[in-house]
């Protein structure tokens, strides 16, 4: 039996009249199958006895018993399917917060699968079968599992909201057409659906695209914070390496300034000693000869007296020892101790600029000068890498990008992010100004050059007057004219320094500067002076040191 039970379907025990599986099973003439309260009540409504399947009529109503057969066969289909469906749901997954319950579960809530329009619930694997095998349900409208099912209603005609209002833009349902939006235009559900999907689709390929274009960004930024670790320890290993020298000078400085100071002491002690050896000595011969003297003054015997008198007549010892003393020098120990350690640290320092300007020119750019900007008095070489005040004015138009009183003249390149490097040679000359300016300057009129304004320079006044134009003016003290100035500027950093390049020197920085605009290569010449400053200044091409 439980092989052949295994064999049967769940068609094959439903009522054609309920769809349910059969209670009280009662067989026609015909041999077809029914409910019997089924049955009997469609013979009632109908008031003809007719099989409803095959439609054999019969001229009596026929007495109907229950098919044992049948009966017996219902009774273990349902204790199989209690125990199927007792498996199938104990395989189920239970609903966790957050997931559609099934309406129809007791006790334990589980999972929903589908949810149905028509209906209006949501159903487990379980209570879904009828909706999966019931001819009548299957037309329903199943979807995947959503909350509030009464939300998809119409709230004032509890209809199926079936339609989309593009003039409002919102779901309606049939009623609403022919009531409330009259004029307005509609499409079916589905077909705003569409669109709209198809739009999200081109939504979701743009997202995608920027998505990318993020996840692009962020190896970039990955890759800058690699290099700027790598930065970072190369840095710490140079600085330890410097730092390592400089206590080492500095503790050999200190070595050397105690072993100078305990060499003059031990001298200075071995000096005292002698005189104290000396001393001693003659206090030595002094104490014999007192005690000659007092024991002879004590003589009564007048020949003797006068006969040992001549004897300690011999002079005594005469050395002057009152400009004799003991004072080392120690002045001067410690400041020559330190004048070392300066030019030790003088030394150190020429190297470690030297390294530091080596890595600021792998970032030298290619720097032309702007004729646009130019002053008219000034002229420019054909290759836009040399200016020199000239004694004619131009006739050039005055446009908004060219200085109009001051003669300045910008670069054509322009930078808004990263570092970048250049030189200029100022050889021959007694008066420039080399640096950095925003695009946002003032051009026109006498023009002051600080940050505040937007200007970011060094000068040159009076052949070996240096100043940086700090806003107020800081003066600089050089061990020597540069002949090439280098300019180096960190953006993000906020940084700008000028190098000494032929003496591997740092003139100045502009630390903790704010930039929020492009930024311009600056050169002034300036003015002649009878031909004392004529020279013209020259970007130069950048030769790295290996």
């Amino acid at each position: 039996m439980a092989a052949a039970n295994n064999l049967l379907s769940e068609d094959q025990f439903l009522c054609s009249i309920c769809l349910d599986v059969f209670t009280d099973p009662v067989s026609t003439p015909c041999g077809h199958n029914f409910c019997k309260n089924c049955i009997t009540e469609h013979w009632n409504i109908s008031h003809r006895c007719q099989c409803p399947i095959c439609k054999e009529a019969f001229t009596t109503r026929p007495n109907l018993r229950v098919n044992t057969f049948i009966s017996e066969m219902v009774v273990q289909f349902r204790q199989s399917a209690q125990q199927k469906t007792s498996s199938s749901s104990s395989e189920q997954q239970v609903s966790k917060p957050g997931e559609v319950p099934c309406d129809f579960c007791t006790g334990t809530k589980l999972k929903a699968l589908k949810s149905c329009l028509v209906c209006l619930a949501s159903y487990c694997e379980t209570h879904l079968e009828p909706h999966l095998t019931a001819s009548r349900l299957k037309r329903h409208q199943l979807i995947d599992p959503v909350e509030n099912l009464e939300d998809r209603m119409c709230t004032k005609h509890d209809k199926p909201l079936e339609l989309f209002c593009k003039t409002d833009q919102t779901c309606v349902c049939m009623l609403c057409l022919v009531l409330d939006h009259k004029t307005h235009e509609f499409v079916p559900l589905k077909d705003e659906y569409d669109g709209q999907k198809a739009e999200l689709g081109k939504t979701e390929a743009e997202i995608q695209q920027m998505i990318q274009k993020r996840r692009l960004k962020i190896q970039e930024i990955k890759h800058s914070v690699d290099l700027s670790e790598e930065d970072a320890d190369r840095e710490i290993a140079e600085g330890v390496q410097v730092f390592t020298a400089l206590k080492e000078s500095v503790e050999r400085g200190q070595a050397n300034l105690i072993n100078t100071i305990k060499e003059k002491q031990k001298t200075t002690e071995k000096q005292a000693e002698a005189f104290i050896k000396e001393l001693e000595q003659e206090i030595s011969e002094l104490t014999k000869r007192r005690a000659e003297v007092e024991q002879l003054s004590r003589s009564e015997d007048q020949l003797h007296l006068l006969q040992s008198v001549q004897s300690l007549k011999a002079a005594p010892p005469t050395k002057d020892w009152t400009e004799v003393s003991v004072r080392p020098s120690y002045e001067g120990t410690v400041r020559r101790a330190v004048a070392q350690l300066e030019e030790t640290l003088s030394k150190d320092m020429k190297k470690l600029v030297t390294a530091e300007l080596k890595r600021v020119q792998q970032y030298a750019v290619d720097v032309t000068l702007d004729p646009d900007t130019a002053h008219p008095d000034l002229i420019l070489s054909d290759d836009g890498k040399q200016v020199n005040y000239g004694d004619v004015r131009k006739n050039l138009p005055d446009n908004p990008e060219r200085f109009s009183y001051c003669v300045f003249v910008l670069g054509k390149q322009s930078f808004s992010s990263g570092r970048f490097y250049f030189e200029v040679q100022v050889k021959g000359k007694t008066k420039w100004t080399l640096g950095v300016a925003r695009e946002s300057i003032n051009r026109k009129g006498n023009i002051t050059r600080r940050p505040q304004d937007g200007y970011w320079t060094i000068w040159l006044r009076n052949v070996n007057e240096y100043k940086a134009l700090a806003g107020p003016d800081i003066s600089l003290s050089l061990k020597s004219q540069p002949q090439k100035v280098g300019v180096f500027v960190d953006y993000e950093e906020g940084l700008v320094s000028f190098y000494d390049v032929d003496a591997a020197a740092l003139i100045y920085s502009f630390i903790g500067c704010c930039f929020t605009e492009k930024l311009f290569p600056f050169f002034c010449p300036g003015l002649n002076y009878g031909g004392k400053n004529s020279a013209p200044l020259i970007i130069s091409p950048v030769n790295q040191a290996e």
